[in-house]
């Protein structure tokens, strides 16, 4: 691998990842009373701080998101050895959606309310990605999702 892609995977890796820390204050509140639920704050104790992998490690669409996956986790490996973000280490959590999309939405909720990650990283498709819309919204997480899709749609809490 030349260099110069490898240098601009981990600036954008990091850029990514400092925009997630960012945007939930490193411990803000990731959701509220007014969303329905119970106020969540990103887990950003410690030396670490937890970032979600939500894709297919099985059914149909694996052979296309386990790829994703794995260059996320390449990306906080390079991170990581450059000193992290913010003076902390990246911790993947990864989920299997299995190609389900309630799958998706359950475990999205699992990430943000259980693993309380300051932002997650996955689905492939649309409709992965509209089972889990409602979610991060509730929530009040961030999702990056990582291919382009159709417009038409818009949320203040997906970077598309």
């Amino acid at each position: 691998m030349r260099a110069t892609s490898r240098s601009r995977r981990t600036v954008l890796g990091a850029l990514l990842l400092c925009g997630a820390l960012t945007a939930t204050g490193c411990g803000a509140k990731t959701g509220d009373a007014a969303g329905g639920g119970k106020a969540v704050a990103a887990d950003t104790s410690g030396d670490t701080v937890k970032v979600g992998l939500l894709n297919s490690l099985s059914g149909t669409m694996a052979i296309s998101e386990v790829t994703v996956r794995d260059a996320v986790k390449l990306a906080i490996e390079e991170i990581n050895a450059s000193g992290g973000v913010l003076g902390k280490k990246i911790r993947p959590v990864s989920e299997d959606g299995a190609s389900d999309w309630p799958t998706f939405a359950e475990k999205a909720q699992k990430l943000i309310r259980e693993d309380r990650v300051a932002a997650t990283f996955g689905c492939w498709t649309s409709a992965s990605r509209k089972a889990v819309k409602p979610v991060f919204e509730k929530n009040r997480s961030l999702l990056f999702y990582p291919v382009q899709y159709e417009g038409l749609e818009q949320s203040p809490y997906i970077f598309y």
